[in-house]
């Protein structure tokens, strides 16, 4: 196993924590692996601890490498900067595939909550021509899957209020805050999505998973989601790690198997 962190090509106030498998000397180090970039939650305020090495130990474990990305929050969030680490991220894994032994074509982005609102940023703006003026870039930056779990999604009334100020830089109600809905920017382009939920969820309401899957099933991309009957906002892997330890934590545990087997299919990929 290699670790290391690096700073994205181009960004500022950010940094990425890259798990790569490494076996020195041996044959299984020259296989060419997928990747999967985890954007941990934190409403656009902080960067939550418990939706990220739990995250990446998961895939990890599955024989994927993983990118962990600490990204701007609260006024650093606004003008697409979170966006463009993600975007700077993904580039970047695809510019070094070959020394980091990544599949370039099987790159997953996951997410949650608002962590989820950036994951699915990158599925739904990477060809937004008001996010690329910002950007600046030509790299290819669309990603192969992504991953949602119980994610900030729309601006209506569903949506989590502070999640959309801090990223829009406006105030609910405002034309900023309303254009960072992603379902209605979903398109033929989006990639294919898998997506969990609670339904008990009184942070982050079910809607927005709901909202999202109407909208991909509309332009006609691949997903699949689960609605769990029962648990709270935040349940990350739902394990004691994170301090989830209860018979719904266990039940609702079954979204990694699931998650795992998901993306295996969509890579075509044996650990």
């Amino acid at each position: 196993m290699k670790v290391f962190e690096y700073i994205p090509e181009g960004m500022k106030d950010c940094r990425v924590r890259a798990w790569l498998h490494s076996y020195e000397g041996s044959e299984i180090a020259k296989r060419i692996r997928p990747a999967v970039v985890i954007c941990p939650g934190g409403a656009y305020r902080m960067v939550s601890e418990r939706e990220a090495e739990p995250v990446a130990k998961l895939f990890f474990a599955a024989g994927y490498h993983t990118f962990i990305l600490n990204y701007s929050v609260l006024e650093k969030a606004k003008d697409f900067q979170p966006l463009c680490q993600l975007a700077a991220a993904v580039a970047d894994i695809r510019k070094n595939a070959e020394e980091w032994t990544v599949d370039c074509e099987k790159i997953a982005v996951c997410g949650f909550s608002a962590g989820g609102h950036l994951a699915a940023s990158l599925g739904t703006l990477f060809n937004e021509e008001k996010f690329l003026k910002v950007f600046g870039r030509t790299d290819n930056i669309r990603p192969d899957a992504m991953i949602l779990g119980y994610p900030v999604i729309t601006s209506d009334e569903y949506t989590h209020v502070e999640s959309l100020e801090n990223v829009s830089g406006g105030k609910k109600g405002s034309e900023a805050y309303f254009w960072f809905g992603l379902d209605q920017h979903v398109d033929a382009h989006t990639p294919p999505t898998f997506m969990w939920h609670t339904a008990e969820d009184a942070t982050v309401p079910v809607e927005n998973s709901l909202k999202m899957s109407a909208a991909l099933s509309a332009a006609g991309i691949p997903f699949e989601l689960h609605i769990l009957p029962k648990g709270a906002h935040g349940m990350s892997v739902c394990t004691k790690e994170v301090g989830e330890n209860t018979k719904t934590s266990i039940y609702n545990a079954r979204w990694t198997k699931w998650c795992i087997e998901w993306l295996n299919a969509q890579f075509e990929w044996e650990s």
